[in-house]
């Protein structure tokens, strides 16, 4: 047993610290600074546009939290920071912070006391659920670098044992890559991306730039309202479900159902903490975020997605852990 200390206190109390360091040197784009040499306060400043005695402190903070290496009077990348943060990274993961820290994110958790009191969030219109949220664009926008990674092994996981034609809907399709990495890996499969008019722009952009534009088809609108206008041979569910209640989770999945070919798959790729809700700890965690910004999401255990799937007719019910991320894709046949 870990003998009691009062630093996890300070360290989560003052944890706003770390998060604000980081988004400032991502601003100041001070990774690549750094890379480029020589790497001492005054230097960086310069290249930063930042004074001299700001850069320091916040350099010194960062080697504090284990983001840089620091040897006389010179400051380096770690090996973490080198990959994620270094904006020449072909894995930057810097643009994520647009949406991690989007205002509409953080301000929920200012009233977080008034929100585990009625158990629901103090944003207006259903939360983030709602499909016109204008915080869905930025993600679309900023979190391929974070999510992105996640699409290649997804796509090889759904189309085991699939070739030949293929129709596709990819719902609350963000960004779009995981129905791109899909047409990418099938010549044959063709793709129809559902999310709101905005969000389906910048897919459409993705599509475009991966080549598999002339197989990218757009639905705009909402999951819960919109034709899908089957039938599909795969859906794609991605970060969705967390979103609603069981009940509406439900809903949602036998529209699906109604719109797939018997024996075609529905993958959801979501965070699933184990059933005792507390690991691993990235998908245990994210049951807050949910509580914070909608009113009834949450992370579903394997069981409760199971029984969701089972009650809308799929069967064959599997989860495999996504090697890139902290995702959980659970697939199904439709019955």
């Amino acid at each position: 047993m870990t003998a009691p200390s009062p630093q996890l206190v300070f360290d989560t109390l003052l944890a706003y610290q770390r998060s604000a360091a980081l988004v400032t040197a991502i601003e100041l784009d001070l990774f690549r600074a750094i890379a480029d040499g020589p790497g001492d306060a005054a230097s960086l400043g310069r290249q930063c546009g930042a004074s001299e005695r700001g850069t320091r402190i916040l350099c010194d903070y960062l080697t504090v939290i284990g983001l840089l290496d620091k040897a006389d009077g010179h400051y380096r990348n770690t090996p973490t920071s080198a990959l994620f943060l270094d904006s020449q990274s072909p894995a930057y993961m810097g643009q994520g912070a647009r949406f991690l820290c989007h205002a509409q994110l953080r301000e929920p958790f200012q009233h977080l006391t008034e929100i585990v009191r009625t158990g629901r969030t103090v944003l207006p219109d259903h939360g983030t659920a709602r499909v016109d949220n204008p915080s869905w664009v930025e993600f679309a926008r900023s979190m391929t670098g974070i999510t992105g990674p996640s699409a290649a092994p997804m796509a090889e996981m759904v189309l085991e044992g699939c070739s030949g034609p293929l129709r596709v809907l990819d719902i609350a399709a963000g960004h779009g890559l995981f129905g791109i990495a899909i047409a990418k890996r099938n010549p044959e499969a063709r793709i129809v991306a559902l999310d709101s008019a905005e969000v389906l722009a910048v897919a459409r952009e993705n599509a475009q730039r991966e080549g598999v534009g002339d197989r990218y088809e757009e639905l705009p609108g909402d999951a819960f309202e919109v034709d899908f206008k089957g039938p599909y041979d795969i859906v794609l569910l991605t970060n969705f479900l967390h979103h609603f209640d069981p009940p509406t989770c439900t809903v949602l999945l036998r529209k699906i159902r109604a719109a797939m070919r018997p024996g075609g798959t529905l993958a959801a790729l979501d965070f699933v903490p184990n059933d005792d809700r507390v690991s691993p700890p990235p998908a245990a965690s994210f049951s807050l975020v949910m509580l914070a910004t909608t009113e009834a999401g949450d992370a579903y255990t394997l069981r409760e997605l199971e029984a969701m799937y089972r009650a809308s007719a799929f069967d064959h019910v599997a989860a495999r852990t996504v090697p890139t991320g902290p995702g959980t894709v659970v697939t199904g046949r439709a019955v």
